[in-house]
């Protein structure tokens, strides 16, 4: 997924396309995929952009879960994963590890556990602090049986404009979701201090 323009990072460019540590940030993530022995890559872009060499190109739609299904389409038979060009510091063994989790799931998704102390607020007004044990912060890769996303997608437009992942898609449908412990450092570049950070990062790779 590349289609985002990245308005909170301020930059000129859209997001995928901004340079880290001397490359576009989607290179990053490509890389990786191809690592893991992935080899149709299909990229869902804003309009004006190509697609890296190699890959297959789609133009994104209004919604996250719109361009899912733009790259779908596109795409042959088979597991399908899902990530966020905006993941620049994903490893290829993460990629491995939630396809390998489809044996016994609907999809799996990549996740770390939450380790501050997470409240629910009405206003400014504390009403719940919940158990963290039990939370995990979402992340991408995603995989997903093909069968499952296909149908977690047939959906309203205004159902795929309301989902934060697809994940939750397939929990609305009533498939399993099993989760795959990754680390925060597999974080998204959202912000212009989150690019910094990516670029230390990643200069170390080089």
């Amino acid at each position: 997924m590349a289609a985002g323009s990245g308005s909170r990072l301020g930059a000129s460019v859209p997001k995928a396309f901004v340079p880290v540590a001397g490359r576009p940030m989607i290179e990053w993530s490509v890389d990786a995929l191809r690592a893991a022995g992935i080899e149709e890559i299909i990229v869902a872009l804003p309009e004006g952009t190509q697609a890296p060499a190699g890959c297959v190109g789609v133009r994104g739609g209004a919604t996250r879960s719109e361009s899912v299904r733009a790259a779908l389409n596109a795409g042959g038979p088979g597991h399908v994963v899902v990530h966020d060009a905006a993941r620049p510091l994903v490893e290829p063994s993460l990629f491995t590890r939630v396809v390998e989790a489809l044996a016994e799931a609907d999809c799996a998704i990549a996740a770390a556990r939450v380790t501050d102390t997470i409240k629910e607020a009405e206003g400014d007004v504390v009403v719940a602090t919940h158990d963290r044990s039990r939370l995990w912060a979402v992340q991408t890769p995603q995989a997903f049986r093909r069968e499952a996303l296909e149908a977690a997608l047939n959906v309203d437009v205004s159902v795929l404009a309301q989902a934060t992942d697809d994940a939750s898609l397939v929990e609305r449908a009533g498939g399993t979701v099993r989760v795959v412990e990754s680390s925060p450092a597999n974080f998204k570049v959202t912000t212009p201090h989150d690019l910094r950070v990516a670029e230390l990062l990643l200069a170390e790779r080089t």
